[in-house]
């Protein structure tokens, strides 16, 4: 899991909006333009190559 501390300051690097963590630690989501980022070894890529858009 991310550190309430980093979550704090990550924002999506596409709209600038704070990133929400899914409960199983395995991403973070932009509410805003609906971006999935992957979490790895408890570190988030923030690339938007490896972002994926979630349909709902």
């Amino acid at each position: 899991m991310i550190s309430r501390e980093l979550m704090d300051i990550l924002v999506c690097p596409a709209c600038k909006k704070p990133l929400t963590q899914k409960e199983d630690g395995s991403s973070l989501k932009c509410a805003a333009c609906r971006r999935v980022y992957p979490v790895r070894d408890n570190i988030p890529i923030m690339l938007l190559d490896e972002a994926t858009i979630d349909p709902s």
